[in-house]
Formats: C-alpha cells, structure tokens, sequence
C-alpha cells in the first residue's frame, strides 16, 4: 500500500478564495493569482490532535504528474463517502482547502476530501486534450481517478458515494471527470465550466477561445453524444450534475451554462423543460430537470449580475445537499426537500485588516412562537469567531451553533432578534449562508 509523506498542511491563518480562470494569451485569456496557503500546525501540535490537510504520494498511475492532497476529519464516517475538490486555474490543492468549506463540512458529516493539484506551469487542469476526453486516456483525469482509488483501499470508502465538484478549470474538470469516469462518480457540482468537450483542442494548446467565449452551441444530442463517446460501450447509471453560472461571465461566458444544460439533461435522459424553478436566494434563478427535489437529476443554478467570481460562503453547502452529504443518513436517491419559509435570515459583514463583525438577524415568518432556538451554519473558511454577542457561539470555527440567550430565546411570530459576532480572517470576509433554526433551513436575505 502507498504511503503518506510526512507532510501536512494545517488550515492557514490567511485564505484568500481569489477564483477566476485566467492566464496568459494566447493560452489563458485573464490572469489572477491566488495566494499560496501558508503552513500551520500539524496534527499532534498546539491545535490538539486535529484533523489537517496532508500530501499523499505514490497513489497510482499519474502521467500528468499531479499532486494529491487529502483531509480526512478525526470524525470519519464508517464507509465514507469521497468529495473530489478540483482548483481553478492558478490555484492549488491547498488553496481550494483553504479558501473552500468543504474541510468544515467534512469535520460536521465525516466524508473525505481529496484535493488534486496541477505542477504544470500554467495551474490549469487538461481538460482539452483527445488524452483527457477519453476513458484511461492519459493526463489528469487518469491521475485523479487514481486518488479515488487510492483512498478507496486505505479508507474502505463507499463506492457508491464518491462525487466531483470544481470552480472554473475545476468546473471543466468536473464535467470531464463525470464523462470519462460515469461508472465512479454518483453526482458532480460545476461552478462556472463549459460542457464536455467544449474546450478540446487538437493542437496542444490549453485555451479554446470559440468555447470560453460561448460561440460554441451544439444540439443536446450532439453534447450527450461527446460526453457518452468518453466510455464507449457504457450502459449504466449516469452520474447526476449540478451547474451554477453568473451571467456576468467575461472568463467563460454565461452561454456555457445553457450549452451544459442541454448535454447533462441529454446525457441523463431528461427533459429540457424544467420540472420546477425557484428563487432560493436574491438573484438566483433555479431550475430542476427531470423530478422537482434536492436531488434532480439535473440542478442549473443561475446567478444574475454575477461574474466569474462566484462562489461565496453557504454555496458548498447546497452542494453538499444536492449530493445528499448533509444528513445522517445520506443515499443515491432523491431526499426530501428542504421548505424554507419558516424563517429567514440576513447576515452582513463589516471589515477591517484582519477582522470582522457580522451582523445576524433571525426572524420567525411562521404562525407560532419559537421558544428556545439553536441557529446552525458554517462559519467561512478562514474566520475564527473571537467573541459575540446575544448567544453563545461553539465551536469557534466550522460548523457553529448560536444557542439563544436568556433574555432572547423566544421569538414570536413575524418578529426577529439580532445577535452579532467578532471574527478575526485570513483574508475571506464573507457573511455565513446556509443557516438552520433548530434544525429547519431557513430563507436568505
């Protein structure tokens, strides 16, 4: 069995979730640098016997000469399910476990993350070349599989529970990673990509500019027909997807977002009508393909006057829901769906070098009191809450709960209570989303 290096890296004291997919003409069309994540103290050290980021070698073939990273939290599951988390361009391994929630979340459900990185010069993934776009064709796709194969062995993971998510190279990647591999991954969640096959190139080059600038447009079928020619022969269940876009797009524009659509809807045999459309938050326009619940076969998520930029804090945790991870007692088919309305919640941040206060206002938008109340979110990556107010805050970081106070714990109908808390951050000065109220998600904003 392969072995771990002896090398972690801790969650850093400074995070900056810079995500756009950029580079250098006539390869890469922007070019935005992500801050690398500094070291911090490893398991065993003056955090206590902490979970922390570590590099895995000698995982398997890897013929693009990938980096592997894992986070298994001291909470692990029994059979685990695995979350693959691909970076942007110019990012890395730990730059998406530092500027993402998923480590967080992985310390509240007990799932794995493992966090490939790219050596090639440009930080972008392959998601271009005839190797990439086809079954044990070479190049990273066959480097990631290997992770998932090696953390299979070592954690006697759930095969059935393994899932891919991405932020614009990591998106592509997504999206080839579910083509290549339908038969490993049960659901992937794109965060402003291009469909399967969109950017391939024959002539070495990592950029296509028809793709990224959204000229390309193809028929369902013809998108379905790329993504199944990646596992010719293959008749089994196709993994579901999830795609989030901002209409503001000047990276790989929001036309990307209908063109995925259609190849996802195609591929998994569902209309291109949608079941059901919903605002879940102000600006989002959501669209669900082939049945109306948390787990559609399809979930298209667009953002309006959002541009490549997009993901902010409580985005991870729908994704966690779409795949099924935020329960107890997660499966493949669809869970029952969450029903906002009960309340509603609006935080707001204000900052300074190294530290913030948030501003949090829960109001009830029910019919009957609520006495005695617990509010649950994940705190940004980053964030470490050092004092507040109106109730108690534990843990200080990751997944927190606010118990109410003495004097505010009830909460009358149409009436709110505001609480408040100090942070300090490392450079994420995000509000928290994705709240719960004694256990029921309740509306944004």
């Amino acid at each position: 069995m392969s072995s771990t290096a002896g090398k972690t890296v801790g969650r850093p004291r400074r995070s900056v979730f810079l995500v756009l997919f950029g580079g250098l003409l006539p390869l890469l069309a922007a070019l935005l640098l992500a801050a690398p994540a500094t070291a911090a103290a490893p398991r065993g050290s003056e955090r206590g016997a902490a979970a922390s980021l570590t590099e895995v070698t000698g995982f398997g073939a890897n013929p693009s000469n990938l980096q592997m990273y894992l986070y298994v939290p001291d909470n692990v599951a029994t059979r685990p399910a695995v979350l693959v988390a691909v970076h942007y361009c110019t990012g890395s391994g730990p730059a998406m476990y530092s500027g993402t929630e998923y480590a967080s979340l992985a310390d509240r459900y007990g799932f794995i993350v493992v966090y490939p990185s790219v050596t090639r010069s440009s930080k972008c993934f392959d998601v271009s070349s005839p190797q990439a776009l086809r079954r044990g064709g070479g190049s990273d796709p066959v480097g990631i599989k290997s992770m998932v194969d090696w953390v299979a062995r070592t954690y006697d993971t759930d095969p059935d529970r393994v899932f891919a998510t991405g932020i614009s190279s990591g998106a592509m990647m997504t999206n080839v990673l579910l083509g290549d591999y339908p038969d490993v991954f049960a659901a992937g969640a794109a965060f402003a990509g291009v469909p399967f096959g969109c950017f391939a190139t024959t002539n070495g080059s990592e950029w296509n500019s028809d793709c990224a600038n959204g000229v390309v447009s193809r028929t369902p079928q013809e998108w379905g027909d790329l993504a199944r020619a990646a596992h010719p022969g293959y008749t089994g269940p196709r993994p579901r997807m999830q795609v989030w876009h901002g209409t503001t797009d000047d990276v790989l524009r929001y036309p990307n977002f209908g063109e995925e659509i259609k190849q996802w809807t195609n591929v998994l045999g569902v209309g291109q009508s949608p079941a059901r459309t919903d605002t879940p938050q102000s600006g989002w326009t959501r669209t669900r393909y082939g049945s109306t619940g948390d787990q559609a076969p399809v979930e298209a998520i667009s953002l309006q006057g959002v541009g490549h930029n997009l993901v902010t804090g409580g985005m991870a945790a729908r994704v966690l829901t779409f795949f099924g991870l935020d329960s107890g007692n997660p499966g493949p088919g669809p869970g029952p769906e969450p029903q906002p309305g009960t309340c509603r919640v609006t935080a707001t941040t204000s900052a300074w070098s190294t530290g913030l206060t948030a501003s949090v206002t829960i109001t009830n938008t029910g019919t009957t009191a609520v006495n005695g109340w617990t509010l649950g979110f994940p705190l940004p990556s980053g964030q470490t809450i050092t004092n507040g107010w109106g109730a108690t805050y534990a843990p200080a970081s990751g997944a927190v709960t606010a118990t109410s106070a003495s004097y505010n714990g009830l909460i009358a109908p149409n009436a709110s209570v505001s609480i408040g808390y100090q942070a300090s951050h490392g450079g994420n000065t995000a509000a928290p989303g994705g709240f719960t109220l004694n256990g029921t998600v309740c509306a944004s904003g």
